[in-house]
């Protein structure tokens, strides 16, 4: 099955910019972040990708998507709900915990929480990279020329904004499935 979305995906002309994960081990121990978030074709072919670097991920979706008869196969390929409207939902706790019980795994996710336009990208990612000490690994989806890839890989810092004015800039509206849902960082 993986493969066969695989093949669709670049049949529909994506372009993967796959990285040599023996140049960059972090790449099978991080935090992931795929922005920008403003369609669910964003998570239809950033899972293609994902499935082609290899990367032993777990995604973080909103649990409204598991429903039947779709959930199973979300659980099955290593997608996770996560109850948003719950700010005590023990999340990082957990994404922390599977660093600790796993030599190799990564946790993918969208800072942005939702596909509208948001100014604040939410903590978690980084509250998870700084706990378990692993790095953020930014995943790029643009729209604007059918290509997927990774960025620099960024060590968290002490200093949140700092960090994520270093990730947002990485990001243009252009680059989105729908460009007037994304706010770009000034």
């Amino acid at each position: 099955m993986k493969r066969i979305w695989i093949a669709i995906v670049r049949l529909c002309g994506w372009r993967f910019r796959l990285p040599d994960t023996g140049l960059r081990p972090e790449l099978m121990r991080c935090v992931y972040v795929a922005a920008p978030h403003t369609a669910v074709s964003d998570f239809l072919v950033g899972i293609a990708y994902m499935w082609t670097v290899g990367a032993p991920g777990h995604i973080f979706i909103k649990k409204e998507m598991f429903r039947w008869p779709i959930g199973g196969l979300l659980r099955h390929y290593g997608c996770v709900p996560i109850d948003r409207g719950n700010p005590k939902n023990g999340l990082v706790g957990k994404a922390v915990q599977g660093f600790v019980d796993n030599s190799e795994y990564a946790v993918i996710l969208t800072p942005e929480a939702t596909r509208k336009p948001v100014s604040r990208w939410k903590r978690g990612f980084w509250e998870i990279a700084t706990r378990a000490s692993v790095p953020v690994v930014p995943v790029y989806i643009d729209f604007e020329h059918k290509e997927i890839g990774l960025f620099d890989t960024l060590w968290p810092t002490d200093d949140y904004e700092a960090d994520v004015r270093r990730l947002r800039s990485l990001y243009r509206s252009k680059m989105a499935k729908r460009p007037e849902q994304f706010i770009e960082m000034k």
